[in-house]
């Protein structure tokens, strides 16, 4: 079953679009601020967000931003607004889908089915032994069990996947990072993520052998 998160404050709407989205089979979990949602998204998997605009704590275009720089997730706002202002920027931010309260359910069902299934139909695959990286998604497993890396870890895993066997100097791995991240990350800096990375990804983080290291030349995925 496909899980959402409901970014959402007002309790009426949480309890009628949960009840009606579980009785279209969708696992339904709410948080009704900023700090709450990125948690919940740090530590669990949805496959779909509905983000209400006007929170109580923080907003819905900074938690947009904040959620996309961690892990791609198809976003759907949701508002009372209705003015053009909100409307431009929700879709300039490159938000997948927009809806202004009132709406009716089914409405909203269909634009979740249509979006859910367009990122299905685009779904890139990496994959290296027992790990798989889904770019869509964002998410990475670890023999088809999901395991967490921050935005940075994620990118820099997605680096030696999309470079395959070639080896990498760690200087090229650095100005990858700036370019994609726009980060100016320390080679001490790409040290730890390394680590971090191997405990997640590797059977022994001791003795790596998805990411091998050559010593005084680089990094390279497998041999």
């Amino acid at each position: 079953m496909e899980k959402i998160l409901l970014v959402e404050d007002d309790q009426d709407i949480v309890l009628h679009l949960t009840s009606f989205l579980e009785s279209e089979n969708y696992i339904v979990e709410n948080v009704d601020g900023q700090t709450k949602a990125m948690q919940r998204i740090q530590t669990r998997h949805y496959d779909l967000i509905l983000l209400d605009i006007s929170l109580k704590e923080g907003n819905g275009f900074s938690l947009y931003n904040e959620i996309k720089d961690y892990k791609n997730i198809p976003i759907v706002f949701l508002t009372a607004s209705q003015d053009e202002y909100s409307i431009i920027t929700g879709f300039n931010l490159g938000a997948d889908d927009y809806i202004s309260k009132p709406f009716k359910p089914r409405i909203l069902l269909s634009r979740i089915q249509n979006i859910l299934r367009r990122y299905q139909i685009h779904e890139t695959i990496y994959q290296y032994k027992d790990i798989k990286i889904n770019t869509t998604n964002g998410k990475v497993y670890k023999n088809n069990q999901e395991i967490y890396l921050s935005a940075l870890e994620y990118k820099l895993l997605l680096i030696f996947f999309t470079h395959p066997h070639q080896l990498l100097t760690r200087n090229f791995l650095l100005e990858e990072i700036w370019s994609i991240t726009g980060e100016d990350v320390s080679d001490n800096t790409l040290t730890v993520y390394m680590k971090r990375i191997r405990s997640k990804i590797e059977d022994d983080p001791q003795n790596p052998f998805i990411i091998q290291t050559k010593r005084g030349l680089g990094y390279q995925l497998g041999d």
